[in-house]
């Protein structure tokens, strides 16, 4: 029985697991959407939201535990430089763009700060499931499925034969009355 035994292990030991999240967090901080194992992004899920909520509350103690809970990823630039000519590096650490970029963005909002997207395509070599975790934009509001339409019964031939009647003017006869002679 699994009582009282929350969380996924997801097939490792605890500091494998704990450099799993580390690295998913720093992949979703530094491009803000991933795809994944299915799995994965709802493990990770409750991880990246209390370093959003820690980060929205600013104080160093919560910076310091932000830090601690990365671990040394959290040192890692946004985009660092690369060979490229055209690229230019972001030079600031994850820490500085989840503190001062992703936490303004969500100040407003009490919690909910990821979406998961369930793909349609398998994983390559054992058909895992995958999907997409993603922030969410500033502003935006997770979308709920909308209710459906509301049916409309057909009402009784009759009925519509009297409105067709009553709309036709006084002058003409409608379709189906009779010309009176």
């Amino acid at each position: 029985m699994r009582h009282r035994k929350a969380g996924r292990k997801l097939g490792r030991n605890a500091s494998h697991r704990l450099a799993l999240y580390r690295n998913l967090a720093l992949a979703l901080f530094r491009n803000e959407r991933i795809i994944t194992t299915l799995e994965k992004a709802k493990a990770v899920r409750p991880f990246v939201e209390k370093l959003i909520t820690l980060a929205k509350k600013g104080t160093l103690h919560a910076r310091r535990l932000a830090v601690s809970r990365m671990g040394p990823s959290s040192d890692a630039e946004v985009k660092p430089a690369t060979g490229m000519k055209d690229d230019k590096p972001d030079e600031r650490t994850i820490m500085q763009k989840l503190f001062s970029e992703i936490a303004a963005r969500f100040q407003d909002r009490p919690g909910g700060y990821t979406r998961i997207i369930r793909r349609h395509e398998r994983r390559l070599g054992d058909a895992g499931r995958t999907a997409y975790l993603e922030l969410l934009k500033a502003g935006e509001t997770k979308q709920k499925k909308a209710a459906p339409a509301p049916r409309i019964e057909k009402e009784d031939e009759p009925q519509q034969e009297e409105q067709q009647e009553e709309a036709a003017p006084e002058g003409q006869a409608s379709s189906t009355e009779a010309p009176k002679t």
